[in-house]
This record gives C-alpha cells, structure tokens and sequence, in this order.
C-alpha cells in the first residue's frame, strides 16, 4: 500500500490526546520495529448514530490491551473486564483517585484517565490508543458485507428480541452491534458480552484480511474510508508505520485472552465488581512485557476466549 493512499485516509482520521501524559511518559514508539502495546477502547457512546449527540460521562463498553510482537507477525488482544474493580488516579477536580469499576475511568476523564488506569493497573507502556464507538461496529461491518459467528448457545437480544439460535450466522452492520452489546441471560453475564466482542472483531479481521477483499480496490476504498472516518486515534500514532508493520499478521496468528480473575460477584461499594486474579493477571501481563506471550500460554492453557 503505497504512501500516497495512506495520506488519503490520514486526513480523514479524528485525532485527539488518547493517552494523556500519565500513559504517555517514557512510551516512545518505534513503529519501524519492536514489540507494541495499542490500547482499544470501545464507548459507549451513540455519537454518529441517528438524532444522537455525544454527551458527558460515557463509559467504556470495552477495554482491550492489543499486543504486537516484535517480529509483527503475531498479535494477542487481552480483554479487561470493564468491571474490574482498580485503583483509577486521581484525575481533575471531580476525581480524587481511589478504588472503582475499570468503566468509571472513562466517565471520570475520558480516554487519558482509562489509559492510566491501565497503565498502573498492567504496568505496560502504551504506544498508541484507538476509540471505537456503537456507530462505528455497524458501519465496518457493513463495509466487509457483513461477517460470520458461531456460538454454542441461543442468544436473546433484550434489546430489539431478535434471536441467535445456537450455529453460526451471518450479521449486517445492525445485527453485530446488537450481538456485542447482549449481556443478559447470555452464559457468563459480562464475560459472554466479551467472548461476543472478540467473536466479531476476530470475524471482521478474518474478513479484512481474505484476498478478495483486498484485492477489490472498490470495497477496500470504501473499508479504509470507513474505518478512518469511524475511529478517534491518538495523536502520536503513525497510522502508516502501523499499517506496514502489521500486514505480515495473518487473522489465524491473532491470539484473544481475557484477564484472568478471582471473583465475578465481589461486592464493592461500587455495585458488583470482578475482582481479577492478582497472581494470573501479573504473570500474564508480565508475560506481555518481556514479548513471551507464546511461552505464557503454553503453560496457561486456556479455553478459547478466556
């Protein structure tokens, strides 16, 4: 992909200060080489969507730690339950710093307070960080035409009652934003809503990267120009350095975890929390650091999704 249509979709991204100084300290990029830690931050806000303006206090329906490695052949995405309980800094005059729900970062300071809240909380640099909203599921999804999911089990939407008979399926724009944002009566509560969201984006990656999509420069166009126009990027990350460095990741070479925890009904003076396991989500976060992230899984086997 040459510079030149990388320029094109540059100019159309919305950039904003994702990090803040807290995460952004001592996290310099090389985006040429080197391993490379994205924070992605799904928001539950509707902006973009139909008679909807953003509005204070949103939260975060997502918390994902991207992790490249320093071959960029290989990529892991960490889910953190957004109802981890955690220490959030201290943040402006409305926040004085103490213990609640991972979420609340968002709502206290946006995007900055949740990078360094994940920064404390992992001890991970981050190099760069991405803002996905409701809005922006639909219209990548369309813009792949559609993408496929299997699920085990029947799932009910509280929201619109369409119903996902346990088999795979085939979901628009429409029925993917629908299908990530079920928590109830789906097996695990909160932690199903996350296998939902790693399902979709491992089936629209899976999508993006099959040849006859890249290879139709129609449907390419139209893919780059949504992503650019749907996502908020931080200010420093080099989309087109990005973009080089991670076109050697095969979609089968993308690993999917969720933190590991103790507890899914701690009782906190927030509401119930999940309280993560303070030795497994070191080790794994470690693991991270030090670029071992294929040697952590070999001796922590794990269910697909967990």
């Amino acid at each position: 992909m040459g510079y030149g249509l990388l320029h094109r979709y540059e100019d159309r991204v919305q950039r904003e200060d994702l990090l803040g100084d807290a995460a952004r300290t001592g996290t310099r990029a090389n985006w040429d080489s080197g391993a490379l830690n994205l924070l992605l931050l799904g928001s539950d806000s509707r902006l973009g969507e139909p008679d909807q303006e953003e509005y204070p206090g949103q939260r975060s329906d997502a918390v994902m730690i991207v992790h490249l490695n320093a071959e960029r052949d290989q990529a892991t995405v960490i889910s953190v339950p957004r109802d981890s309980y955690v220490n959030i800094p201290a943040y402006g005059e409305h926040w004085s710093g103490g213990m609640n729900k991972l979420n609340a970062a968002f709502a206290f300071g946006g995007a900055p307070l949740a990078a360094a809240t994940i920064t404390e909380l992992t001890g991970l640099p981050l190099h760069g960080a991405v803002v996905v909203n409701f809005a922006a599921v639909r219209k990548l999804v369309d813009a792949v035409g559609g993408v496929s999911i299997c699920v085990p089990y029947q799932v009910v939407s509280t929201d619109t009652g369409r119903t996902w008979p346990a088999g795979c399926h085939q979901l628009d724009g429409t029925a993917a934003d629908d299908f990530v944002r079920q928590r109830h009566d789906v097996p695990g509560g909160d932690f199903g809503r996350i296998h939902h969201q790693q399902l979709v984006l491992s089936a629209l990656m899976e999508k993006v990267g099959t040849e006859s999509l890249l290879s139709n420069p129609l449907l390419l166009d139209r893919l780059l120009t949504t992503a650019a126009e749907s996502l908020v990027v931080d200010r420093d990350l080099d989309l087109r350095k990005l973009a080089l460095g991670v076109r050697k990741i095969d979609p089968a070479n993308v690993r999917y975890l969720t933190v590991p925890y103790a507890n899914a009904d701690l009782e906190t003076p927030a509401g119930v929390a999940v309280e993560l396991d303070p030795v497994g989500a070191q080790a794994l976060f470690d693991a991270v650091g030090a670029d071992r992230v294929p040697q952590w899984l070999a001796e922590n086997p794990r269910p697909p999704g967990t």
